[in-house]
Formats: structure tokens, sequence, C-alpha cells
């Protein structure tokens, strides 16, 4: 049963003729990847559920059904609608409870490709998704002749439950790149013991490994819920212009997608058209859709291949002229580890100045008891004074590569730093150490710490290409072999909303624990939080400082994200912003949707861990609705 208060806010939603009526069931299904079966959830007895095709200009109905045991809802991903359609249970609606149907109704106000899924627990890796083309209204500004959806997923033999269970025991459960003792002795051999070692302490001092770039690995990539061993096939007549409606539908991998032989020409992004540009490789974010065009001009298969960003699987399908043909499989490129450049820290010749972005938040210094530091005993700490502390001396000290993974929990107690020489923390400048993320530190026995005197100064600010700095980890071997797609890369085909100054700024630092697998914005976890409140009517920039390892997709619901790549207008406008580590991040909003709106980080474990807020949108037509 629908409350009052929830029936009252339906009544304010303005009168409009439906059009188009359709009609899903939310089911137990079975899915078979080619490599394991599971049940799992899904649309009108499919995992993907249907691809649902609207009008840009009409008027929706949409029947809901659900023949769960729990309750269930559907989110419309990046569609402009009234908050109470959103789909997200407990700010647009309560839900839907089992047996029960629920209708949407909404105008579509935009065209384009889009997908829909669950926003309740962890049905949507469970396999609750699908797929939302919208056609426009008037003609598109680029030709093709056929088109299919690509709609991508990392499908796990373990329920998401699990999944989350396992993850918050031992956050690197589902880890199978972490380096071994025989890494470190071959990367003693060419780099030297001392320079390994220090790279292993400091990576072990931050409760990291450079090989946390996926967080769940052991999937099996689909498209279009087949497995590799499945072989989705598209058809094509040599010749033809065939779109690729690219979806990443999946719960934490982000794709790399490249077609052997054929070059792609990127004409959207999340639904918004894009001046074109011809690439090689895309990487496509969680949540994310990219429109591309590509011209078969052979006789031929080609392979669609999609390997994920730290290389643990990949999904892959063919684009051929007949059935049955297949192309050559590439081999994984291989595994990227994180550097220190991924962490916004350059450490050759380093000045502390550019640590912008240093990651402190999953260290435990309650375990430093005891460290000596060339005869200096921390024990206690308290009372320590880093107000004059300076890293100037620490200049030649390579850190990239450095995975201290397995060294983390080590006892450095006995332990004589002498060989570290040049290490000089008696007068410690942090500079422009901005950004650094304090907030899940046990600090144990440094009680009474003096920071007093540090000065923060800005983080280091990447808004062109928040995929990667120079000297990363993660950039793909397309990257030098050919055209790897930027975020810097993307113009608006034409300008949405008129250029204008931002009424104000609002920072959100991502944060988080990976050893206690705590994610956070700002240092607070959802539950804890107060909802971000904006005016109807203004215009918000938003900053992001990214303190973690992780690369996180930021998803605002209702609202368009205007990316800030430096292009003023033209700037291309999104609905999933991804933020890679150490780097800073702007977009804007133009706050023009009352309501309760969800606004996170769309790694479905992350989201669910706490990297969520409630935006609430005061003022405007219907008045307040907080």
């Amino acid at each position: 049963m629908l409350n009052k208060g929830f029936v009252a806010a339906l009544a304010l939603l303005p009168l409009i003729s439906w059009a188009g009526e359709y009609s899903l069931t939310v089911d137990r299904v079975t899915i078979d990847t080619g490599d394991f079966r599971k049940q799992g959830i899904g649309y009108n007895g499919a995992s993907p559920g249907p691809i649902l095709r609207f009008r840009e200009g009409e008027d929706v109905t949409i029947h809901v059904t659900n023949n769960l045991d729990e309750p269930t809802s559907v989110h419309w991903h990046g569609l402009i609608l009234p908050y109470q359609m959103d789909g997200v249970p407990g700010l647009s609606y309560p839900g839907i409870a089992p047996g029960e149907t629920f209708t949407y109704r909404f105008p579509i106000k935009q065209s384009g490709t889009y997908w829909f899924h669950s926003h309740s627990g962890f049905q949507e890796p469970d396999g609750a998704y699908g797929a939302i083309i919208i056609e426009p209204d008037g003609r598109e500004p680029f030709r093709y002749d056929r088109e299919y959806v690509v709609q991508l997923t990392d499908k796990h033999p373990h329920s998401g439950d699990r999944i989350m269970r396992n993850l918050k025991s031992s956050a690197d459960y589902y880890n199978r790149q972490q380096q071994t003792v025989g890494d470190f002795w071959r990367d003693s051999r060419e780099r030297g013991l001392a320079a390994t070692l220090k790279d292993r302490l400091m990576w072990g001092d931050m409760r990291m490994m450079s090989s946390d770039i996926e967080d769940v690995q052991g999937f099996t990539g689909l498209i279009n819920g087949k497995g590799p061993e499945q072989n989705w096939t598209g058809l094509f007549k040599p010749g033809e212009r065939v779109r690729l409606r690219l979806i990443n539908s999946s719960a934490m991998t982000y794709f790399d997608v490249r077609l052997p032989g054929l070059k792609m020409t990127v004409v959207q992004a999340d639904g918004n058209n894009v001046q074109p540009v011809t690439v090689d490789e895309l990487r496509i974010g969680v949540a994310e859709t990219y429109d591309v065009i590509v011209q078969p001009k052979e006789d031929q298969a080609y392979t669609l291949f999609a390997e994920s960003m730290g290389r643990s699987g990949f999904a892959r399908g063919t684009l051929a002229p007949r059935e049955g043909m297949q192309g050559e499989i590439p081999a994984l490129r291989p595994a990227p580890l994180l550097t220190m450049a991924d962490m916004g820290m350059a450490h050759a010749g380093m000045d502390h100045g550019d640590m912008a972005g240093m990651d402190h938040s999953g260290m435990n210094h309650g375990d430093m008891a005891g460290m000596d530091h060339r005869g200096t005993n921390h024990g206690d700490m308290a009372g320590m004074d880093h107000g004059s502390m300076s890293h100037g001396d620490m200049a030649g000290m390579d850190h990239s590569g450095m995975n201290h993974g397995d060294m983390a929990g080590m006892d450095h107690s006995g332990m004589n730093h002498g060989d570290m020489a040049g290490m000089d923390h008696g007068s410690m400048n942090h500079g422009d150490m901005a950004g650094m993320d304090h907030s899940g530190m046990d600090h144990g026995d440094m009680a009474g710490m003096d920071h007093g005197n540090m000065n923060h100064g800005e983080a280091a600010a990447l808004p062109a290409d928040p995929f990667y700095a120079e000297g990363s980890g993660l950039i793909p071997q397309a990257y030098n072999d050919g055209r790897f797609l930027s975020y810097a890369d993307l113009r608006a085909q034409k300008p949405l909303y008129e250029d204008r100054e931002p009424t104000r700024e609002i920072e959100l630092r991502l944060t988080g624990n990976m050893e206690r697998y705590i994610w956070s914005i700002n240092g607070i976890k959802e539950s804890d939080a107060e909802p971000i409140r904006l005016q109807y009517g203004e215009r918000v920039r938003f900053k992001f400082i990214n303190e973690t390892m992780m690369t996180h997709p930021m998803h605002l619901h209702g609202m368009w994200s205007i990316l800030d790549v430096g292009a003023d207008q033209w700037n291309p406008v999104k609905h999933v912003i991804s933020v890679a580590p150490g780097t800073t991040v702007y977009m804007e909003t133009e706050v023009d949707a009352p309501g309760k709106w969800a606004f996170h980080c769309h790694l479905s474990y992350h989201a669910a861990a706490g990297m969520f807020r409630t935006v609430i949108v005061e003022g405007g037509p219907e008045g307040d609705d907080s």
C-alpha cells in the first residue's frame, strides 16, 4: 500500500496524457554464462530484460509487477523525470512490495541510449537490468544503416549479498592478482633491493596493494547476456555503417572496448550527441553509455572485445556478415599495477607539494607503535608536532610500481631505516597535500598529534582527463599504439544549457578504507550524513577529489552533469562522471528538478558501503519538496 504522503506527492505531478504503454514483470530466472549457471533476477523472464523503446516527446506508462518474495524497484538510469518516478526506495517511493504492481508515468524529454535496473539491495548485480533506446524527435547529426545494443556486464557465480559479506570480511577476497614473494625478488634484481624494499614498505604503510584496481575478480563478462563462448553475434553487409549502443551495466567492472581491424567513431556519450571523434579503443565506466559507429568493409568477422580495466576477465562478441563466423580473440594484455602517479604522487625528484590526492584512509597507525625511525621511538607518539616537517630531502626515491600488499601488517619494530638515506622527517612541509583523507584512520596511540601548522594547499586539478595521469599504471596499451578515447576528446554537439558562472561550489572528497571496506564521501558514510541541499534555479559546481586508490563512477539522479573538460559551452553533458585515483574533477549542474534524488558511486558495493548522498532540491514549480 502507498502511504498518504506519497499519494499526495503524486497529485503534484503535472497533468499529462499517456501514450506508450509497457509492462514488466520482475522474476526469478536462471542465468547461463557458458562458464556457469546460477539463479538470478530478471525482467519478463530473462536477464537482461527486454529492450524498451521510447520516442522523444511521448508520455509513457510502465506497469511493473513484482513476482519476487522480496521488495523491488526499477530506476530509469539517466532519464530526466519527476522524482516520484525515479525508482529509488526511500527517496522516490516506498518500493514495490511482493505481489504488487506499480505504475510509472512520465514524459520522455530526451533521446539516446540509456538503461534501467533495480535500485533494491543487490538485485542489479544479480541480473535485474535492461536497455532503453529513445528515438529522437528530429534527425540525428550522423547516419547509420543498422544498429545493435551491446550491453556489457560482469556476472559472478556468487550472489551480490555473498560478495558484499566476503568483501567486508576481507577486502582482497576477490583479488587474484596480488604480487608474490617471487615478484619481490624479480623487482629486486631489476631495480635493486633497497629501492624495492622502499616501494613495498610505502604501499604497506598505506594498507594498499598496487593491484587494487578491481575489487571483484572471478567474473564472466557478458554481452547481451551471452558469455565469451556463447559469442553474441551482430550481422552486417560489408560497407554498412553499424551503430553500436554500448552500455556498461556491470556491478563493478570498467571495460576497455575495441574491435581489432576497425576504428570506432564516438557520436554519443551518456545519450547526448557529441562532436564525432574516431578512436581505436575506449574505456566505458560502470553505468556509462557510448554510441559508436563502425564501418566493416571486408567480408570477414570482427571480434568485439571488452577486457576489464584490471585485465582479470573479458566479454567477447562478433560482428560478421554471416552467422557462425568468428574472428580471432585477442589475448588479455598484462595486468596493470597502480603507481604513485595514480595516487597523485610523482616520487622521482619529488617535492611533497605534489602529493595531492594521497589516500591515508586505510592506514592503521595503531600498528606503528614501536617503529624505530633512526633511533626515534614513536611508541605512544602523544604530543607529536608535525608542524615543521619537510619532505624535501626525499628527492630521488622511486616508488613506481610498488606493491606492499603482501607486506601489510609487517612488524617494523626492530627495523633500522638507516638504508632509507635521504628521508628527512625533521622539518616536513606538506605543501599541496590537500585532499589527504585521514577520516578512516585508526590513530591508535597517536592522540595529541599537532597538525595545526600543516599547509594543505590545493589538490592538483586534472579536469580534462580523469582516467589517468602521466606515469599512471591505468593507461591501456592502445594509448601508446593507437588512439584511446579520453574525456578531453568529448565536446557537446549542441550546448544544452546557457554557459553561465556557477552560483557556488560544493566539494565532495571521495574517501574510503580499503582494508575495512568502508566507502564514504567527505569521510562520512551515507547513514551518518546530512543531505546535500540545493536551491531550484541555481547552478552548482561540484568538485570531486578522489583520495582513494579506486576509480569511482559518480552518478547524480534526475539532473544532467556537465563535465568540465575546459571547453566552456561545449563541455559534454553526462549522467556518470568517472574520477580516477588521485585526481580532481569538476562538473556543473543546472538545478532544475525539485525533489529528493540519489547521488552515489555506481560501483554497487561502494554505494552499499556508504559512498552515497541524498540530494534535496528545494523550491521550484511544486514548491519545497523536502
